[in-house]
């Protein structure tokens, strides 16, 4: 990473997370300067100030917060270290230019991480190769390694791995396995339940959580894919998608998009259209909501118990409502109502846009 005596750099993670390790042993073991926020200095405007007085050039932010913030106003951060969530192509693309940017990848179980990339920004950002005194498999459900190009999941071996879990002897015998390749580097592994593949190249493409694969209507769907095609859209600087079954009193499962919008274009339908080209409709959320920034956890990773319960809108985006004109249409409207997570619905709105399917049709 390069950090001298001359570099400032901020102490961004909590010092009961476990990147704060890092932060303080990288400023002490090199002689450089660690500055310390109040938590009101951590977010939003206050952290942009912040950064820009005391002239931090060397830091370690999550996506969602640099999702917030404009790299052209901050000359002085010449190096920069995303962790602790996935990096958009488009992240990595706005940050990479004139300065050094990495992408790090690590559970706390391998402290503080197990791999990482310095990323260009020409390509979606990888999350790299093992560090030092570090090992890793991609694996198949039987422990087979998997080929190049081949998901599988991620297992940690090496000096970093923890014990296991405190007071927790079945969850730590459940994610921390004998290793079976024995290689002498490390007699255990760690099951990530994070889903990657190998690139030609050697690094590793982070795809998702395993158990992010769900269940719509019978399909199973990828959210990670979503996202990935949703940030491609010009209008998304970042999104995160994730399945409800509490909007409008149903008890149907819907997705929802929360997208950060640097543009300030909330145009839902357009989104809609867009995704409807490149995924079959089941995978198409129902809902999506605008945001400034997302809810943050005191790790800074986005809180997702605390994104906002979506109002449906429907496809007609801001088109003037028009009422049922007749007894047809409004039986038809009242059979919607009973169904759908909305107050009201226009003649001209589409039931599948506003979250209705083939198997609700059936009640």
């Amino acid at each position: 990473f390069d950090v001298s005596p001359g570099d400032n750099l901020l102490q961004f993670a909590s010092i009961n997370f476990d990147a704060s390790v890092f932060e303080i042993s990288m400023a002490l073991q090199s002689g450089a300067t660690l500055y310390l926020a109040k938590k009101e200095s951590l977010i939003g405007e206050a952290l942009f100030e912040f950064l820009q007085e005391k002239k931090i050039n060397w830091s370690v932010l999550p996506p969602a917060v640099l999702s917030i913030l404009k790299p052209d106003l901050l000359p002085d951060l010449h190096t920069l270290i995303v962790a602790g969530d996935s990096c958009s192509s488009e992240l990595a693309h706005k940050w990479s230019q004139e300065r050094k940017f990495f992408n790090a990848y690590g559970p706390t179980e391998s402290t503080v991480w197990a791999t990482v990339a310095q990323v260009d920004g020409s390509v979606t950002p990888p999350i790299g190769k093992p560090i030092a005194n570090t090992s890793i498999y991609i694996l198949d459900p039987y422990l087979n390694p998997q080929p190049v190009g081949i998901p599988g999941e991620l297992h940690i071996g090496g000096d970093g791995l923890a014990r296991g879990y405190l007071n927790r002897p079945d969850l730590t015998k459940e994610k921390f396995i004998s290793n079976p390749f024995d290689t002498g580097a490390s007699d255990r592994l760690y099951k990530t339940g994070d889903l990657v593949r190998y690139l030609d190249d050697g690094n590793i493409e982070f795809i998702g959580r395993i158990d992010d694969q769900i269940k719509i209507r019978g399909f199973r769907v990828e959210l990670g894919e979503i996202e990935a095609i949703l940030r491609e859209h010009v209008f998304v600087s970042d999104v995160t998608v994730v399945p409800r079954d509490d909007v409008g009193g149903m008890s149907e499962k819907i997705l929802v998009a929360y997208i950060v919008n640097s543009r300030n274009a909330d145009d839902s339908a357009v989104l809609r259209d867009y995704l409807k080209k490149l995924l079959p409709d089941y995978m198409v959320p129902s809902a999506f909501v605008f945001l400034d920034a997302f809810p943050l956890t005191p790790n800074k990773k986005i809180d997702r118990k605390k994104l906002p319960i979506p109002t449906i809108k429907g496809g007609t985006n801001n088109e003037e409502y028009i009422p049922p004109r007749n007894e047809i249409e409004r039986i038809i409207s009242d059979v919607w109502l009973s169904l759908l997570p909305v107050s009201k619905v226009s003649i001209y709105e589409n039931f599948f846009d506003l979250g209705g399917h083939s198997l609700l049709l059936a009640k």
